[in-house]
């Protein structure tokens, strides 16, 4: 009524404003925006407020797998405390002499005195030396195909991958010695099944020999040193120590008082065990760059074949000066690294190696968690080498030289694993297989 000047249309349009104020009113909108503000302006508070949290100092490492710890598997679950670093749990093994002592202070004393009394035992009788008859190879394939492994004769005998092999010579019992990457030997009687531990070295052992002339001395090689285990007065004693990294030896002479020493770093060495002290007689530069096995001639023992990168060459120890040292002769043709060379066992007319370049149409590709394969040659038979293999289902493989795939050694029940380092006994048709996990497997 107040607004009679207004037009129709204007009164018409104040009247629809005034009614939607009424309805808003009604719904009590700007009360409901006021506390939502509110609610925002005290979360916006409290958001800036809230400090950072802090990382705990105490706060436990994150679980990762061990190929991202570039940790090697051992054959045992993880535990769930981050592993002590290897350096930690084992210490430097000092120099000089050690007592064979087992690795556990508190082990059982009887076992560790009865497997030293059988190897000295053993040692004592008249070896039977090799023929030098070549056996014909039907026959040696029947030797081959009875040969057979059992669940009873497979026995985890290191804690860690195995690097290296030894057999005893015995005929009597089957003894074998067993090198892992972290310095442990272990000794497996599979005449009563005993296995005890030493901790004679503080890196990889790499290379083991029982010595030709009397068994009861066992030489090994690691990084740091060459000792020689005396059972007789059950000791470790050091022959060499060198700080750069030993590799490989071999005996110069049947009575194995001298034995030449590969480098890491490609040089190497003459010992003689006559002289005092464990300085090497001669150190020589032969070019390469990396040695990583030395293999003396079974005949002519001045002759002696190194294996580095991608070289296998032949050098005279007569001749040996320290530097600028002339090959006898040279193997062509690797184009990668080359992991072993060893002369065959009778005549050494020929040798076999192993290469990254995977001859013989032979996979060696093992990778970084396993042992290189080394192939050796069966010291029973001139012709015929023993080396592991990829396949599946996991085997030991015989070739002749052949390049022929003579035989392949398998039990699907009981091998599962790749068996990077091989032995074969010199008289006796018995084959020893160790894989990464310190499990020997004996044929």
């Amino acid at each position: 009524d107040g607004h009679s000047q207004l037009s129709a249309y204007e009164r018409k349009r104040l009247k629809n404003i005034t009614e939607n104020a009424k309805f808003f009113a009604a719904l009590k909108l700007h009360e409901s925006a006021a506390r939502l503000q509110q609610i925002a302006t005290k979360s916006q508070s409290h958001v800036a407020k809230r400090p950072k949290p802090k990382k705990a100092a105490d706060e436990s490492v994150r679980r990762r797998s061990m190929r991202l710890q570039r940790v090697e598997p051992s054959g045992f679950p993880m535990a769930e405390a981050p592993a002590q670093p290897e350096a930690q749990e084992y210490p430097q093994v000092p120099a000089g002499p050690l007592p064979m002592v087992p690795e556990e202070e508190m082990g059982n004393s009887t076992l560790t005195e009865d497997i030293l009394a059988a190897w000295m035992r053993i040692s004592e009788v008249l070896l039977v030396t090799t023929s030098n008859v070549a056996v014909l190879l039907p026959r040696y394939q029947a030797s081959l195909n009875s040969m057979v492994l059992r669940e009873e004769n497979i026995r985890k005998v290191v804690k860690y991958r195995v690097c290296s092999m030894a057999i005893h010579p015995s005929e009597s019992i089957i003894f074998v010695a067993a090198g892992d990457k972290n310095g442990q030997i272990g000794l497996w009687n599979m005449g009563c099944g005993a296995v005890q531990t030493f901790v004679p070295h503080s890196e990889a052992v790499s290379c083991m020999h029982f010595s030709p002339a009397n068994p009861a001395h066992l030489l090994s090689l690691s990084g740091e040193s060459l000792r020689c285990g005396d059972v007789t007065r059950a000791v470790f004693d050091e022959l060499c120590r060198s700080e750069e990294s030993l590799s490989s030896f071999d005996f110069l002479e049947d009575s194995a008082c001298t034995a030449v020493v590969g480098h890491w770093a490609g040089a190497v060495a003459v010992v003689d065990r006559r002289t005092p002290g464990t300085a090497p007689e001669l150190s020589a530069d032969i070019g390469f760059k990396r040695t990583r096995t030395v293999h003396v001639h079974p005949v002519k023992k001045q002759y002696f074949l190194a294996a580095g990168s991608v070289d296998v060459c032949v050098y005279d120890v007569r001749f040996l000066r320290p530097a600028r040292n002339s090959a006898v002769s040279t193997l062509q043709g690797h184009s990668k690294s080359v992991a072993s060379a060893y002369f065959s066992p009778l005549t050494g007319h020929r040798a076999v190696t192993v290469c990254a370049d995977n001859m013989l149409r032979h996979n060696n590709n093992t990778g970084r968690w396993l042992t290189r394969f080394r192939a050796i040659w069966d010291p029973k038979e001139e012709g015929c080498f023993v080396v592991g293999s990829m396949a599946q289902p996991r085997q030991i493989e015989v070739f002749q030289d052949t390049g022929k795939l003579l035989h392949c050694f398998c039990n699907p029940d009981c091998l599962a694993s790749v068996c990077s380092i091989n032995v074969v006994h010199p008289s006796r048709n018995v084959l020893v297989g160790a894989n990464s996990s310190g499990r020997l497997h004996v044929f």
